[in-house]
């Protein structure tokens, strides 16, 4: 299997849009976490749901509205989100996003 990061990438083109789907593929997996970028259809989202990691969000292309426990939080292609562990998080879209999400392993 080719290494998708053992070469310069444009980090959005990794993944592709599905109608009706989240596309997701995983860029790296060690002991410390995994980055995964993910392509999230128009209308598609993640339900609340948390983790027993941190995370960050890096907002590759469209935007998103990120909830974490009761603040909203509209996110933009270029900008970057902290997730923390534990706590409730949910994410929603109008037209569609790629993102970068990066889980952080103790």
């Amino acid at each position: 299997m080719e290494d998708a990061i053992a070469r310069p990438a444009r980090l959005a083109d990794l993944v592709a849009y599905q109608p009706g789907s989240v596309v997701s593929r995983v860029l790296l997996r060690n002991n410390g976490g995994v980055m995964t970028v993910f392509a999230f259809a128009q209308g598609q989202g993640l339900t609340e749901h948390s983790s027993p990691h941190e995370a960050v969000v890096l907002m590759l292309e469209g935007e998103a509205r990120i909830t974490i426990a009761d603040d909203v939080h509209e996110v933009a292609e270029g900008e970057i989100l902290h997730l923390p562990a534990t706590i409730p998080h949910a994410l929603q879209t109008q037209g569609g996003f790629k993102m970068l999400l990066t889980l952080l392993k103790k």
